[in-house]
């Protein structure tokens, strides 16, 4: 058994990414032809885009803010015009900013996180799940987080980006399902990364020790999971939030 996404092509929002850059090509590893789009790293689009090309897969770079609507209308018709209609959207872009306690947040944060988790995916569904519809199979995949778990200090802006993004998906994944259309979210908890290695602070060690596995994961470990999700493997799988924590956090029944 292997997972053959051969003849699928696939969308990765926030693609120059490091998350993003994992699961780009771990798709492309799978036979998928992939799209990198990217806000302003152009240059790390572009040579993800070069590297998938050269592993014989379709791929092109495109820019667009994904928290407005014209710009995602302008990268659908970037994207038919150039390699067709996707059967897969992997909405992974988000807004960074800085986590400090609600008092002391700024709205403005609320509203990029909404704007960047929820609005997101909705503008993502509008613009490329119809194409889905008439093909009567589609994959629509989102990164949300074990912070919608955990609600713990600092977290509270992003949470309710993400939180507002699970309501969205799962409403979405009743919807559509009847055309063969899975709708899966998919949760990472903390990291290993190249703003965070792995390290012996106090701070991760207490995060660690309370993980069951006693280890953080890596980007990988999420991008193995968007490929299956993506997959004929995963055709009975939908609505689901699954963490990719190591049993940090475990959603309950």
């Amino acid at each position: 058994m292997n997972i053959n996404l051969k003849g699928k092509f696939a969308v990765v929002t926030g693609g120059s990414g490091q998350l993003g850059r994992a699961i780009c090509r771990t798709l492309a590893g799978c036979g998928a032809d992939v799209v990198v789009h990217y806000h302003s790293n152009q240059h790390m689009a572009e040579k993800v885009c070069a590297e998938l090309q050269e592993a014989g897969v379709r791929s092109i770079t495109v820019q667009a803010d994904v928290t407005d609507p014209a710009s995602i209308s302008t990268m659908k018709t970037d994207v038919e015009m150039k390699l067709g209609k996707p059967d897969i959207i992997v909405n992974n872009a988000v807004i960074q900013y800085n986590w400090v306690s609600l008092l002391e947040q700024d709205l403005a944060d609320y509203e990029s996180q909404y704007r960047s988790c929820t609005l997101h995916n909705v503008l993502m569904a509008k613009a490329f799940v119809p194409a889905m519809i008439e093909k009567k199979w589609g994959r629509v995949i989102a990164i949300n987080t074990e912070c919608a778990m955990q609600n713990l200090p600092t977290q509270s802006a992003y949470v309710s980006g993400k939180r507002g993004m699970d309501g969205v998906l799962r409403v979405l994944a009743k919807e559509i399902g009847g055309y063969q259309i899975t709708v899966n979210q998919v949760a990472p908890g903390w990291m290993i990364s190249e703003e965070s290695p792995d390290g012996d602070s106090l701070g991760e060690m207490e995060y660690k020790e309370g993980v069951p596995l006693k280890r953080r994961g890596c980007d990988q470990d999420v991008a193995n999971l968007v490929a299956f999700l993506a997959s004929d493997l995963a055709g009975f799988i939908s609505g689901q939030y699954i963490s990719v924590s190591g049993g940090n956090v475990m959603p309950a029944i």
